[in-house]
Parts: structure tokens; C-alpha cells; sequence
């Protein structure tokens, strides 16, 4: 997929703290760093008998105000570059 003037740079997100990494992008030419918050849409359930169900999901990322034009690109991006979380507490 190309993303018009969005490059990865870089996520160092891990686990058990997937989300909890700081995602580096590039847009137009300009770095930039921090500002971003993902979350998963994955989730964790227990069945009757306190088994662990985890489902990973794509994620949403809140982007600064003034990337937000930028904020469907920056999403795809990351779900293309970014292994899927389960935003399960870090279960």
C-alpha cells in the first residue's frame, strides 16, 4: 500500500506493553516522535473456568492536532507495521 507523504519510521512497543511503545513516522519530510497513543481493538475474556480468551484486533492511534488530516494514513500504516495487540491489561 502507498501512503502519500507518511513513512513508518519506527514502533519499540513490547510485550506485555504492546501499546506502550513510541511510534516514530515521517510526514511531508518532518519527524516526528511521540504524540501518539494506539489502542487495541483486540480484547481478553476468561471462560467459566478463568481461561484466558485473547483476541488481537487492529488499532486505533489518536494522532496530535496537527497531524489529524494525516490520521487515517498514520492508522493504516501502523496496522500494516505493527503486530496487533489484545488490549488486555497486559494479562
Amino acid at each position: 500500500m502507498k501512503y502519500n507523504d507518511v513513512k513508518f519510521i519506527s514502533y519499540d512497543g513490547s510485550f506485555p506493553n504492546l501499546c506502550s511503545g513510541e511510534l516514530v513516522i515521517e510526514v511531508n519530510g518532518k519527524v516526528y516522535k511521540g504524540g501518539f497513543t494506539l489502542c487495541s481493538g483486540g480484547s481478553v475474556s476468561f471462560t467459566e473456568d478463568w481461561q484466558e480468551v485473547v483476541t488481537q484486533g487492529e488499532w486505533s492511534v489518536s494522532v496530535p492536532d496537527e497531524l489529524e488530516e494525516y490520521q487515517k494514513e498514520i492508522e493504516e500504516l501502523v496496522n500494516d507495521n505493527v503486530r496487533w495487540g489484545c488490549c488486555g491489561g497486559c494479562v
